[in-house]
């Protein structure tokens, strides 16, 4: 019996380094999710999910984007307006482009950050922070 109260000891002290650290903040960040792309009546309908943790509320964000073709040619680059994005919130845009087939978009490549405005947010903050995923089988990123 006196082996449990010895593994008993040996099992809290080697435990106890783990309870004592602090997971460490998440960075600040801006984080832009290709969900989807989806045909729409006169072209392709892109779907961004949008979280700003950058530590303020953004009042305007604009970000220029470069479609290349499944070749890798470049078809198009736009600014897409994710206007104002709220500390913390997620938030769903959907932007609807004309004379594009979805099926012929091979990548998206964020271009620029041209717009980063809003409370105690630095103009730089977006693009530092920029932290890209995808759920299309297409590349997305810097």
């Amino acid at each position: 019996m006196s082996k449990i109260p010895a593994l008993l000891f040996s099992v809290l002290a080697l435990s106890a380094p783990v309870l004592a650290q602090e997971a460490a903040p998440a960075a600040p960040s801006l984080a832009l999710e290709l969900n989807a792309l989806q045909p729409a009546e006169n072209g392709c309908r892109v779907t961004f999910l949008a979280t700003n943790t950058l530590g303020g509320q953004l009042d305007r964000a604009a970000v220029e984007v470069a479609f290349f073709t499944s070749d890798g040619a470049i078809d198009r680059i736009v600014t897409l307006d994710f206007k104002a994005l709220a500390e913390g919130k997620t938030k769903v845009l959907q932007f609807e482009l004309k004379n594009l087939a979805c099926e012929g978009i091979g990548r998206l490549l964020i271009n620029d950050i041209t717009a980063c405005e809003g409370t105690d947010i630095a103009a730089a903050a977006c693009l530092d922070g920029l932290v890209t995923t995808t759920r299309p089988d297409i590349a997305f990123g810097v």
